[in-house]
Formats: C-alpha cells, structure tokens, sequence
C-alpha cells in the first residue's frame, strides 16, 4: 500500500495519510504511519522562564516565580488580578503555567508581606547563596496566614484551566523546602504539614509537586515531585540524592498520577546535553520527568546539530508522547445508529497524561469543516508507558454523506483540540485526521 492512498468515493476524492488501509464492504481498518511527535505538545518538554532572554526552542509552558508580598499586600487583599496580568507578555502567549510562590528566595528582596513583619515574626539575616532574610516558618501568626493564601490560590487557581502544575513553594530558600547550610532556619515537620494538607484541600484538581519525598510529604501516594538539581543529583549515589529520597519513601510510583519535573543545573545545559548526554538520558527515563525548567536547554544559544538533536530526543522521551497503531470500524453505518469504533496505541514517553481532558470524536466535511464531534468515556490518564487500547459505540447525527473521521483530545484552556500524535497525519484545526466513513438515511 503507498503512503499516499487516494481512493474515489462517489464524485469526491479524500487524500489520506496513513500506513496501511484495508477495506471491505462492512470494516475500514487503519493503521498509521509513525514519525516523531511534536516538539511543543501540552504539559510536557521544556518550561522555560518568561524573562532570561531569548527562547530557542519550541516549548507549551513558562515558569512564574512569585512572592507572596506581590499577592497579599494587606491582610486579605489578594491582588491575583494584577498579577495574571503579568502572563500577558508575549513569550507566555498561549501557553499554560507553572508557579511556585516564594517568600524567602536568596539574594533578592524579601517576599514576606509588609504586614506579617510589623505583626512580629521574626526573621534572620544569612549569607548564604547571595543573603536574605530567613522568617520564622513555625510561628503561628505566619503558619495561619500562610494557611490563608494557599485556600484563596486555590479558589482563584484550582478550576483555572491554564494553570499546568503547581509548586508548594513558600517554605525555604527559593521556596525549595530547605535552608541549607542555615538548616536551623527551617520550617518543622509539623509546620510542613499544615502546608501539605492546605494545599491538598485548595488543589483537588491540580497535579501539586513538592520538592523533597520526605516525613509528611514522603507519606503521600497523589503529590508529585521536583528535582532542580537535575540530572547531577538526581540519583548520584548520594543518600540525599532525589531519587534516593523517593525510593526511601516508597513513592517510586507516585509519577504514574502525579506529574515529576524540575530545574536543570543552572547554566550547564551544553555539558549535560554533550559529554554527559546519557546520563541526562538515563536520568529522565529513570526519575519519569516531564517538563524542565525554568533554566533548560532551550534559553541556550547554540550552533551545534547533535545539541539541538539531543535537546528534540529529551522532549519527546519526557512525559508522554502518544502513537496511534490501529484505529478500525464500520465502514458505512446509519445516522444516528451505533458505531463500534476501536483505537490502539502506544505511549512512547516515561510518563501519563494527568489531567483528564476530554477525548473527542468527529467527522469532518470534504472542506475540513467539523460537522459534529462526540465525546467518548475514553481516560486518556490510563495512556500509561506502553500499549493501550479503547472502543467505544458512538453515533452521529448528520445528513447522509462521506465523512473523514479524526480524533481530538480538547484542552479545556483553548477550547480546542490540542495534544497531536506521532503519527504522518493530517491535523486540521487541532484534530487528527484517521479515517473515513459513509453516512446513510
């Protein structure tokens, strides 16, 4: 069979991209020709910052640090408006977001709100990393306050369809959980928490990451993880390492519904993508991480080939990357009457989807216009790494014609269909097109 099968259908002719077709009077099979998926798909690959210069290379998320001083100037006065206007920059346009908020992060002005200090909290000059000042995490008057903000993010934030991941923050330099070397100035385990449980409430629908699988968050089977050390202390040998820490825990399984990402090694992404490349390699499949940043590969400038080669295989390794193998069904049905429509693939990437967007049939016009789309029961979380496969009866209430079929799964942010296959098909308007099929009285 070509790679290019035209076939004449009353007077039309459909063009259609695929692999294999076989055809008989009652079943339509396909199966699709692979190639590499996209470099920029929803929820996955690089997560660069909004202003350390230019991006180089395709992404779908930003990375927004925030104090808690820019949110809650006064007691109660959340300013989240003036703050999403911030997202309106135009390295940021049309994508979704990830956030940490801080309220200690070395070398830059404190984050802890005027009105906290005047209240009396106490905080602790230090050197480290640049100098700050360190607040005392463990007081009550900080604690409840702390408590406060995370369930007003969360009915500001929880429902908010372009917000990707969520990062705990606030607690420690950077809001990364630790003081090291200053560990004395760090928050208790109880104080930890009190945070971990607030934002379980106010995020029961986001994918939440921590920084460390340890005590309280080390006990939790539906929070993910950050590593911003990686790949160098991803798993290096150390006790302390991050995946040493989740093993320790017993978490090594939490990726497959909560999402794993992180932090390259600041300014070091030519070494980790050239002589150490299948460390980073090896690091990515082993730790299931799916996004990077917000220093990653793609804010370095360079000429070399095999780095950007190296930087398009790490995109598509990480998170998922769906292929579809086979999609077959009746090849001429009734309106309005079922249609047994059966889908197999393969999820080529080390992690899931974790949301659950919707996965949408439809038939499209010989001019690419949507004539109808359904809605299948399809989970696309249960995509895990491996083979998966879905059926479902579906009917379509449209005037007798030909249709192509095509398959969507709707990101609930732009209304449209967003996640693309790796896969030599058409798209048109976000669906994939696969197939097609006859419509009668």
């Amino acid at each position: 069979m070509q790679h290019r099968l035209i076939t004449a259908i009353t007077s039309s002719v459909l063009l259609l991209l695929m692999g294999s077709v076989c055809l008989n009077a009652e079943e339509m099979v396909v199966r699709p020709l692979p190639q590499p998926g996209p470099l920029d798909n929803p929820l996955k690959g690089w997560c660069p910052y909004t202003d350390a210069g230019t991006i180089r290379q395709p992404y779908s998320m930003v990375f927004l640090y925030v104090p808690w001083s820019e949110l809650e100037p006064t007691p109660g006065n959340y300013r989240f408006d003036a703050w999403e206007k911030s997202w309106n920059v135009e390295a940021a346009k049309g994508k979704h977001i990830i956030f940490r908020v801080y309220i200690d992060y070395p070398s830059l002005p404190s984050g802890l709100p005027v009105w906290i200090r005047e209240a009396g909290v106490k905080e602790t000059p230090y050197k480290a990393h640049g100098g700050g000042l360190s607040p005392d995490y463990n007081d009550p008057r900080m604690i409840t306050a702390m408590e406060r903000l995370i369930e007003a993010l969360g009915k500001r934030y929880n429902k908010h369809p372009r917000i990707g991941f969520i990062q705990l923050g606030l607690l420690g330099f950077w809001g990364e959980w630790h003081t090291w070397p200053r560990e004395e100035l760090y928050a208790t385990a109880a104080t930890e928490r009190r945070i971990i449980d607030a934002y379980r409430k106010a995020f029961p629908d986001k994918s939440l990451m921590v920084r460390y699988a340890r005590d309280y968050a080390g006990q939790q089977s539906w929070i993910g993880f950050h590593d911003d050390m990686f790949p160098e202390d991803t798993d290096n040998g150390k006790d302390w390492s991050f995946l040493s820490g989740v093993r320790s825990s017993g978490r090594v399984n939490n990726w497959k519904q909560a999402v794993i990402g992180g932090e390259m090694v600041p300014n070091k992404a030519k070494q980790w993508l050239g002589s150490q490349y299948n460390t980073t390699l090896t690091m990515l499949e082993r730790a299931h991480f799916s996004w990077i940043g917000p220093y990653c590969p793609a804010l370095e400038r360079s000429d070399s080939e095999e780095f950007l080669e190296r930087s398009q295989a790490l995109i598509r390794k990480m998170g998922y990357e769906f292929q579809l193998t086979e999609l077959s069904h009746t090849r001429v049905a009734e309106a309005n009457s079922a249609i047994k429509i059966s889908l197999k693939g393969q999820n080529n990437g080390v992690a899931p989807f974790y949301y659950p967007w919707a996965v949408e049939l439809a038939l499209l016009d010989s001019s690419g216009e949507i004539i109808m789309s359904k809605k299948t029961n399809w989970d696309v979380r249960g995509w895990q790494p491996g083979e998966f496969s879905e059926s479902a009866n579906v009917s379509f209430d449209v005037q007798p014609g030909e249709y192509r079929m095509a398959l969507g799964i709707r990101d609930p942010w732009q209304n449209r269909p967003a996640v693309r296959f790796a896969n030599d098909l058409p798209v048109v308007d976000g669906w994939t097109v696969l197939s097609r099929i006859k419509i009668t009285k």
